[in-house]
C-alpha cells in the first residue's frame, strides 16, 4: 500500500491540474457559447478559437505537471511540436488549408452573408459561411458550395453593399450621331432609377459603334432585375428614337426595302415600360430566398446582441423568435419556388 500512496501522492499535481483544466474548459464553454445560443457561426468561430488555444495551453501544462523525467517531459514536447509544424506543413493540401483560408477570410472580412460574389464563372448570394466552406445561392436559385482555400487562391469579386454600377452594352450603326445616342441610353438609365448615368464608346467596329451605359444602383438586392429593365429601357428609348439596334450588315443579308425599320410595334412599347418592379414582384425574392433569409438572421443576431439582457425585454422576446424561425426555414430541406413563395395555409 506504500508504494500505490506514494504513486498517487506523485500524480497529485497532474490530477489539479486535470481538475483546473475541466472546470477552466467547462465554465469558459458556458460562457461563450451555451449561455449565447442566439450566436451564429460568423461569431462563434473566434469563441471556439478561444477554447482551443486554452485547451492546448492546458494540455502543456499538464505535461509539465506529470511525474516524469526532465528527459521524457523534452521528448513528449518535441513530439506535440512535430504535431503542430506537420499539421501546418500539410495544410497545403489537406481540410486543415481550408480552416484555415477560413480564418483569414474571417479576419479579412471580405463579405458576409446576403452579399452578391463572383467567383470564377458562378455568381450568386452568400447563404452560409463555413470553418471550411462559403455557400451561394446562384441566379437559377441552387446552392452552391466553395471551399475556402479556392476563395482564397482565386480572384474574388464582391458587389459592395452601399451600391454598384451597373452596365449594358449596345452597338449602333454609324449613321447615328453620338450625341443622339447619348441622350437616347442616359434617358434609358433615368427610367430604371439609375444615378449619375455615363455612356462611353467602348470600340469602333467595322460597321459599327459599340456604346456602353452605366449608371449607379443604391439597392443591390435587385441587381438582376435592374439589368434586365435596363435593357428593356435601352430598347424602348433607341426605338422610340426611331434608332434600329440592328448591324448594318443586316441590309446584305435580307431584301429590305430602303425605308424599312426593325423596330417593334408601338403598343409594345407601351405594354412594357422597363420600370423596375415593386419588390413582392421581383424575381429576386424567389431566386435568393436562403440568402435573404440568411442576410437577416445575421442582421436579427446582431441587433440581438446589442440589446439588454433582460428576458422581459419584448423586441428581444420577438428578435428570438423571428431568430427561431429564419433558423428553422434555412435548415428546412428547399422548397420549389412556387411552394416557397405560396406556403400551404
Amino acid at each position: 500500500m506504500a508504494w500505490l500512496t506514494e504513486l498517487l501522492g506523485d500524480f497529485v499535481p497532474a490530477l489539479i491540474v486535470i481538475a483546473m483544466i475541466v472546470v477552466t474548459l467547462t465554465c469558459l464553454h458556458w460562457w461563450l457559447l451555451a449561455r449565447r445560443k442566439e450566436l451564429g457561426n460568423e461569431a462563434r468561430l473566434p469563441r471556439q478559437l478561444i477554447l482551443a488555444g486554452v485547451t492546448l495551453v492546458g494540455l502543456l501544462v499538464l505535461i509539465l505537471a506529470l511525474p516524469i523525467s526532465d528527459t521524457l517531459r523534452g521528448q513528449v514536447l518535441s513530439f506535440l511540436g512535430v504535431l503542430l509544424t506537420g499539421g501546418i506543413g500539410l495544410s497545403s493540401t489537406t481540410f486543415v488549408a481550408n480552416a484555415m483560408a477560413g480564418v483569414m477570410l474571417r479576419v479579412v472580412g471580405q463579405f458576409r452573408p446576403g452579399d452578391f460574389i463572383r467567383l470564377q464563372d458562378q455568381f450568386g448570394r452568400v447563404t452560409e459561411r463555413g470553418l471550411f466552406h462559403v455557400e451561394i445561392q446562384t441566379e437559377d436559385r441552387d446552392l452552391t458550395t466553395f471551399p475556402n482555400l479556392l476563395l482564397i487562391t482565386h480572384p474574388l469579386t464582391v458587389v459592395h453593399r452601399a451600391g454598384t454600377l451597373v452596365s449594358a452594352q449596345v452597338s449602333l450603326g454609324y449613321d447615328i450621331h453620338r450625341a443622339d445616342v447619348e441622350a437616347a441610353l442616359s434617358e434609358a438609365a433615368e427610367q430604371v432609377g439609375l444615378k449619375d448615368p455615363f455612356v462611353q464608346v467602348v470600340s469602333l467596329q467595322d460597321f459599327s459603334v459599340l456604346y456602353r451605359l452605366a449608371g449607379s444602383l443604391e439597392e443591390v438586392k435587385h441587381l438582376l432585375t435592374v439589368r434586365s429593365n435596363l435593357r428593356k429601357a435601352m430598347m424602348d428609348a433607341l426605338h422610340g428614337r426611331g434608332f434600329e439596334i440592328a448591324s448594318p450588315t443586316l441590309m446584305l443579308q435580307r431584301q429590305l426595302q430602303p425605308d424599312a425599320a426593325i423596330i417593334p410595334n408601338t403598343r409594345h412599347l407601351l405594354d412594357d415600360s422597363g420600370a423596375a418592379l415593386p419588390d413582392a414582384d421581383a424575381p429576386e425574392a424567389k431566386v435568393f430566398d436562403k440568402a435573404d433569409d440568411a442576410e437577416a438572421l445575421e442582421q436579427a443576431r446582431q441587433r440581438l446582441t446589442s440589446l439588454d439582457a433582460a428576458a422581459d425585454n419584448p423586441e428581444r422576446v420577438a428578435l428570438e423568435q423571428q431568430i427561431a424561425d429564419l433558423e428553422a426555414r434555412l435548415k428546412a430541406p428547399t422548397e420549389a419556388p412556387d411552394q416557397a413563395a405560396n406556403p400551404p395555409g
